[in-house]
Parts: C-alpha cells; structure tokens; sequence
C-alpha cells in the first residue's frame, strides 16, 4: 500500500537526510500547505496542538539568523525556512517540546515526500537561539520557539544509509 505518489512510507522515512545545501527555486505554495497540513497532524498531548507556525522567505531575515544560530548556515542558500513554535497559553509544560518536535517530524518527511530537502535546526534549549528568533520575528511573549526547519529543493545527493544498530534494542529489561 502506498501512502505517497512515488515512494512507500517506510522509503520515506529510511531515505529522509538533512539537506544543507539548496537551489534557488522557490518552494511552491501547494508544496508548504501539505507541509502544513502533515505537521498539524502531528500528535500531541491530550490532543491540545500547541503549536504555531512562522514561513520565512525574507531574504533578510534568513541572512540574519545565522548571526546568533551558528549551525543555521545553510538558511544563505535555503528559499525559505519554518518556525515551529509552542502557545504558552496553550500547555506551559514540557509536553509543548514534544508535541513541536512531533509536528516538526512531519514536515521533515513530508517535504522529503515531495521532493524537498529540509535540515531540522534546534533552537530551544538555546537561551541566544531562543532570543534571537523571538526578536527577529517580533514573536509575542506567549509563543515559545522550539525548532527551525531549512527547506527547498536539494543541491546535494542524498546517500541512504543503513542506520539500523541491533545492539541498542533490549527485551523486555537491559
């Protein structure tokens, strides 16, 4: 059964890689709704989806980030990016972490899905990370900042690897 146009999901999520390296081409809108729509539906605690989304295609507010966010270099070359943010109003605890990271997880393998590639870039634990996106895009004291996503179309192969370690399952107890 196929879940997906040209490739079966467990294809999609053994082959995903972090792209750090991206054409110019601009992400098509119908492209960023799917991406969109798989990351709310994301699971989350008590099914309260707390997160909020912010598109950047700003050239200058991709250029700025890597200013305090060393590891987000490849936002100079990235068309555009998306913050995934948590609503403290929402959930104040660490479920709001989780329930991001879920949401991030999707629009990972759903851009990988259609073609793109993306590179997931921590923000949150990072108290500069965190406070540089909060100012950048002028964020209300409400939403917390988890992750960032670099998206676009691939300027680099994508080598799939056999990640699978038999020695970390356990049975039963360690």
């Amino acid at each position: 059964m196929y879940l997906c146009d040209n490739m079966d999901f467990l294809d999609i999520i053994m082959s995903r890689r972090s792209i750090r390296k991206y054409r110019q081409n601009k992400v098509p809108e119908g492209h960023i709704k799917k991406i969109l729509e798989a990351a709310m539906n994301a699971p989350s605690r008590k099914n309260e989806r707390p997160w909020h989304f912010v598109l950047i295609d700003k050239r200058e507010i991709l250029d700025a980030i890597p200013s305090f966010h060393p590891n987000s270099k490849m936002l100079f070359e990235a068309p555009m990016a998306i913050l995934v943010a948590g609503d403290l109003n929402i959930t104040r605890d660490i479920f709001i972490t989780i329930d991001c990271s879920a949401a991030t997880e999707n629009i990972l393998l759903a851009a990988h899905a259609l073609g793109l590639g993306a590179c997931w870039l921590g923000v949150y634990p990072d108290e500069e990370r965190v406070n540089g996106i909060r100012k950048i895009l002028n964020l209300p004291d409400n939403i917390f900042p988890v992750s960032l996503i670099s998206i676009g179309y691939p300027d680099e192969g994508r080598s799939q690897v056999n990640r699978f370690e038999e020695n970390r399952i356990h049975y039963n107890k360690w």
